[in-house]
């Protein structure tokens, strides 16, 4: 039978990290993106589901670094750093993004773009190598990465599952 595997699910604007024989998922991916730094050695394994861009449109009050695609990348990599992985181990793997309202003010209607945009510019900063990438469209997704493997299987709507 072998050990019994776990689902960690991530919330939105949240984030979390998984150790095989565990997987990790986030659902209701629309404008938000998933973002995944994985160590394929170490076989650990970390989830942040970023709805906005930048952390300067947040309101006020304590900042939820999860929430945004400048703080919750970089608040992810610390916390795979407090496991052992070594951050130049790390290689990232996104999906979402989608452009899911056609109406509205052009920046509503740009959200998922832009929060595609500023997470690839937070992974470059980092020096995160992105590997794949599923993103894009006007399909909501849910995503589910197995550390044990790294890949990173991606439901969208209407559309099926596809790994990457």
């Amino acid at each position: 039978m072998g050990s019994v595997k776990t689902v960690v699910r991530v919330g939105i604007a949240d984030l979390n990290i998984v150790k095989e024989p565990d997987t990790i998922r986030t659902s209701g991916l629309g404008s938000c993106v998933g973002v995944v730094l994985y160590d394929e050695r170490r076989k650990v394994a970390g989830m942040v589901h970023v709805m906005l861009p930048d952390s300067s449109l947040g309101k006020g009050g304590p900042l939820n670094a999860a929430k945004f695609a400048d703080t919750g990348i970089y608040a992810l990599m610390e916390r795979l750093k407090a496991e052992g992985v070594r951050p130049m181990a790390l290689k990232a793997k996104i999906a979402g993004g989608s452009q899911m309202f056609q109406f509205g003010s052009s920046d509503t209607v740009r959200i998922g773009p832009r929060n595609v945009e500023a997470v690839k510019q937070e992974l470059r900063r980092l020096s995160i190598p992105l590997v794949a990438e599923d993103t894009g469209g006007s399909s909501g997704r849910t995503i589910e990465f197995d550390p044990a493997t790294g890949v990173l299987n991606v439901r969208t709507v209407n559309q099926g599952t596809k790994e990457i």
